[in-house]
């Protein structure tokens, strides 16, 4: 292996990913290849005297680009690997990681994570590693992305930039992330796996002058090329001018249209909620009372279902999970019925049934199907409603019913009679997404959000609870 890959953040390397990030032949060669983590595994493994012993490599190379108040202000690349060493003596297990891959730094890792392991407490739920196991190949990687240079992320930027600097009521500030990363996972009972990816992340926010209106939006892709940069630009710009001035109308039970954004961030929860063990145990919303699931059961709308799928080309996430376990198409809610509960090596191994990886919660991001009703077309439908772009800041109430609290922001409008009438002040919400989801009466088609990881649709639903005004912006 290369001195550069001993050093990974070193300087030398990150100068020599400049010189070719200038000619343009950034590739795979920016993270660790599938032969080096072979290489890495199989040293440590040989290094290794325990009774099992697993190897998790995760590498990436970053490149992001901050700006703010109509200026750029940071461009900065991170690079690095991280190398964990799992081993089990006995029933007992402990895990070390460092990012010194050379054969100094493997055998002082090996070494640390043994002698932990011996202090560790016996683990009641302790798995054997996974031996060999087929994986399905998983297009994630574009060289549109792995190719980025910084003059095109600031070309991105200046799409937004040069419209606020005109405009002169305007202030904007934004994010744009780009990653290449590798995943490789290594065990002494013969497995290994390797997937590499790209990504790109932007988020906008645009402010008004005069401090009452602001717009957010946001893209993820793991193609570059697919982001509408000036599309973006355009978008939260109306929608920061749309915002200034907000009225406050009473807080209440209201139909709301929920952005896909807003949808993401309520819904997400739903899915760490789907934990077989928990429901089974009767700790959770798809507990039974007296014993039970409500697998089977209709629990939300029948325009509802929800999936994870890494091979989805809108989620396109890894083929295996932490253990190595394969990850494929996952169903949990179909046309509003709980079809499956999320089950870890060891809960499934205790009740008979096949893990569904993750830790128990499938592979990749949680992905809503849509419909076919555009946000134009819902707002047109609707005689009165509050439109949100996003949530935050929120917090569990209720784990049993997942009601959460949070407020809006960056843009929360009334709509009337078919249109967008005026902008009102945010709200914080007492609600679950649960009860949101059995409320529908309009879905759009499923998008890929900034933050969250998530597919979904904008949607509309009756009675969603707002207990109080807000005067962020």
């Amino acid at each position: 292996m290369s001195t550069l890959r001993h050093l990974p953040d070193s300087p030398k390397r990150l100068l020599a990913h400049a010189t070719a990030a200038r000619h343009g032949v950034l590739d795979e060669a920016l993270v660790l290849s599938r032969a080096e983590c072979e290489d890495i595994v199989q040293r440590a493994l040989k290094l290794s005297k325990a009774d099992a012993c697993r190897v998790n490599i995760g590498a990436s190379y970053q490149t992001n680009l901050r700006f703010a108040d109509n200026q750029m202000s940071t461009s900065g690349i991170s690079d690095d690997a991280s190398i964990t060493i799992s081993s089990v003596i006995g029933r007992k297990r402990a895990s070390v990681s460092t990012n010194d891959v050379s054969p100094e730094g493997l055998a002082r890792a090996v070494a640390q994570s043994e002698a932990l392991a011996r202090l560790a407490p016996d683990d009641p739920e302790l798995m054997p590693e996974l031996g060999p196991q087929q994986y399905a190949t998983i297009p994630a990687w574009f060289d549109a992305t792995a190719n980025l240079s910084a003059e095109d992320r600031a070309k991105a930027a200046l799409t937004a930039l040069e419209p606020a600097r005109r405009a002169k009521d305007l202030t904007v500030a934004g994010f744009i992330d780009c990653a290449v990363s590798a995943t490789a996972i290594g065990t002494s009972a013969g497995l290994f796996a390797y997937h590499r990816s790209t990504g790109a992340n932007y988020t906008l926010t645009v402010r008004t002058n005069d401090g009452t209106g602001s717009g957010w939006v946001g893209a993820d892709e793991n193609d570059f090329s697919r982001i509408d940069f000036a599309g973006i630009a355009t978008r939260a710009i109306d929608k920061a001018r749309a915002s200034r001035n907000p009225q406050a109308i009473e807080p209440g039970r209201y139909t709301v249209i929920f952005e896909p954004q807003a949808v993401s961030d309520l819904i997400g929860s739903v899915r760490g909620a789907m934990n077989a063990r928990a429901a089974e145990e009767g700790r959770s919303p798809f507990s039974v009372r007296g014993g039970g699931t409500k697998l089977g059961e209709r629990i939300m709308d029948a325009r509802v279902t929800l999936l994870t799928d890494p091979a989805d080309p809108q989620l396109l996430g890894a083929p295996f999970d932490g253990d190595g376990l394969p990850q494929g198409r996952q169903v949990w809610v179909q046309d509003g019925v709980l079809k499956q509960l999320a089950y870890t090596r060891f809960w499934a191994s205790k009740k008979g049934v096949t893990p569904t990886g993750g830790g128990g919660f499938g592979g990749g991001g949680l992905k809503m199907v849509g419909g076919d009703a555009s946000l134009d077309a819902i707002i047109r439908s609707t005689e009165r409603a509050v439109l949100v772009t996003r949530l935050w800041y929120l917090r569990v109430v209720d784990n049993r019913t997942l009601v959460y609290t949070g407020l809006t922001r960056d843009g929360t409008f009334l709509v009337e009679n078919g249109k967008v009438a005026r902008s009102i002040k945010n709200f914080r919400f007492n609600d679950s997404p649960l009860f949101l989801l059995n409320n529908v009466e309009a879905v759009g088609p499923s998008v890929r959000v900034a933050e969250g990881g998530s597919v979904v649709p904008a949607l509309k639903a009756r009675d969603f609870s707002f207990t109080s005004l807000s005067d962020a912006v």
